[in-house]
């Protein structure tokens, strides 16, 4: 009978917001235990997205503990004293002010993996910033939208997965726990590359420049038309019987504009084409 990859694994989160509950769902998807921490104030997620925060938390367990009293702290160190992985979102003077900085977590739990979430790298740590500063500074947004996709957010999750599974392969040939950063700013800088090396870019090949990578109005919505190898491509073309050069591009949007999202999504299924019927933009729910 196979096992989940880490079961057995404990998990502390104390890490409340989006990037930490990201990460820690993702543990618990690859079956390890995991214990969050929330302060008595409780984690501004909750009272934010009430149904994501349920998502996020599904398979955990949930506890409130002061970590600025000696009874929180008490219990966070009796929760450590098993864990595997410490997961934070502080900034490190706030930790070391709670007595959880790397220095004293270590001594105390040698075998404790610490995977600290940040915004910026290093020295610069300290500085404040969420998802929607790290991506102003790297080009990401188009003023005055603000995101739909919290990358550096989310990104910043699956790197904190990837650095204490890291972590941990590294525990299992030293004996030793180790202190990870993942910084926020570095994730969105990383993340920005395609727009910065120009593939996302209005005249770039990902940015609407070629007709077969782009989106097309059909005639109740929007259709994503993704036939960017050569052989997708050819197949549209031929299906649709559109023309070469430059007049191809008006005559596939004349195309697709005769039909339905939907209807085009599965006349594209059948011809095993990457056409996609765009949903409608979410509202929310609660």
């Amino acid at each position: 009978m196979s096992t989940s990859p880490l079961s057995g694994v404990r998990v502390v989160s104390l890490a409340p917001n989006l990037p930490g509950p990201a990460a820690a769902m993702h543990f618990v998807r690859l079956g390890a235990q995991v214990t969050k921490v929330e302060p008595p104030s409780g984690d501004f997620m909750e009272a934010a997205a009430p149904a994501y925060y349920r998502e996020l938390t599904a398979g955990q367990e949930i506890v409130t503990h002061d970590l600025k009293s000696d009874e929180g702290k008490a219990a966070v160190a009796e929760l450590l004293a098993d864990a595997d992985i410490l997961l934070t979102s502080s900034r490190p003077s706030a930790l070391t002010k709670l007595g959880l900085g790397w220095d004293a977590l270590h001594a105390a739990h040698p075998r404790l993996v610490h995977v600290a979430i940040v915004g910026h790298p290093g020295d610069e740590a300290e500085i404040a910033g969420h998802d929607l500063t790290y991506q102003a500074v790297n080009g990401t947004l188009d003023p005055p939208s603000l995101p739909r996709v919290l990358m550096a957010d989310l990104g910043g999750a699956e790197r904190a997965v990837s650095a204490g599974l890291a972590a941990l392969v590294e525990r299992s040939r030293t004996g030793t726990g180790s202190y990870c950063e993942v910084a926020l700013s570095d994730v969105a800088y990383d993340f920005a590359a395609p727009a910065r090396h120009g593939m996302t870019t209005p005249d770039g090949p990902l940015g609407g420049s070629l007709p077969q990578y782009a989106l097309h109005r059909a005639s109740d919505g929007w259709v994503a038309v993704a036939a960017l190898e050569g052989h997708f491509w050819t197949r549209l073309r031929d299906a649709l019987d559109l023309p070469d050069g430059d007049d191809a591009a008006g005559a596939l949007s004349a195309a697709l504009a005769t039909r339905t999202a939907a209807e085009w999504e599965e006349w594209a299924r059948e011809r095993d084409i990457p056409i996609a019927a765009c949903a409608a933009p979410s509202k929310g729910q609660h």
